[in-house]
């Protein structure tokens, strides 16, 4: 991928409105977590990619188009627990703050319920539903010690109504992600930290593809009131907008971005 490639809107204008910030995305070698890793990036903030396949830290500075002391890239699970600690650990020990937290990790596997094993059953809500946790536990004494946080927790359509293309576990998770959110919204708004989800629909995201056959999402989404897919840019500047102070007043909101899939 060449620098910035495919991640933002060619005519989007860069502001500095998240300079002197640091923010984490879980997930954010890949997908819509790396759009929103350029977005937070272009912005000004220095951003900490926490991901299974995190690239080195110079190919990461690369692939958002910003000095290399602006990233970081960390190997990281977020179902492993101690590896979580320890990583916001060292990240807000370097950083001396911690002010916003992207939890874009996730899995999707398209099981049909009746074949998903228990192993299966528990890795994908572990990732999607215990690693959301894990990583919001830890970013929240850093944010409320500063009196200032953003989190920002992938939820999707699928936690609205169900998953045509994931299986049951990937739904149920999705929907635990906004009673997560919610929670978090209502104990601390008032430390200044504000918590939201966003629900992405069909997005143009490898593992979307790969959920359906060749071409067929394409099709599905031309049926759509805005008759496309989806780009992870557009999910980005989305979550952007959230983690920033333009979005002060905005607070367990759980934010479709589909095209209008839902009203169809």
């Amino acid at each position: 991928m060449t620098a910035g490639a495919g991640l933002h809107a060619p005519t989007s204008a860069d502001s500095r409105e998240l300079e002197g910030r640091v923010a984490v995305v879980t997930g954010g070698a890949s997908g819509m977590g790396l759009a929103t890793a350029h977005a937070l990036a272009r912005r000004g903030a220095t951003v900490a990619v926490f991901d299974r396949t995190a690239p080195g830290r110079e190919e990461l500075a690369s692939m958002l188009a910003v000095p290399v002391d602006r990233v970081r890239s960390v190997a990281v699970d977020v179902t492993d627990g101690d590896r979580v600690r320890h990583t916001f650990a060292s990240l807000t020990k370097e950083q001396a703050r911690l002010d916003i937290l992207v939890n874009a990790a996730g899995i999707a596997p398209p099981t049909a319920f009746e074949d998903i094993a228990e192993a299966e059953w528990n890795r994908v809500l572990a990732v999607n539903v215990h690693g959301t946790f894990l990583c919001c536990q830890q970013a929240l004494p850093a944010m409320r010690a500063g009196g200032w946080g953003r989190i920002v927790n992938f939820s999707s359509t699928a936690g609205k109504t169900i998953s045509t293309a994931a299986g049951a576990h990937y739904t149920t998770a999705k929907h635990g992600v906004l009673g997560l959110t919610r929670h978090l919204a209502k104990a601390y708004g008032p430390d200044g930290v504000t918590v939201n989800a966003v629900c992405p629909g069909l997005i143009d995201t490898p593992m979307a593809r790969g959920l359906l056959p060749e071409g067929s999402l394409d099709q599905v989404t031309r049926s759509f009131p805005v008759p496309r897919v989806g780009q992870p840019w557009e999910v980005a500047e989305l979550v952007a907008f959230l983690a920033s102070d333009r979005a002060a007043y905005i607070t367990g909101a759980a934010v479709d971005i589909n095209g209008g899939d839902l009203i169809v």
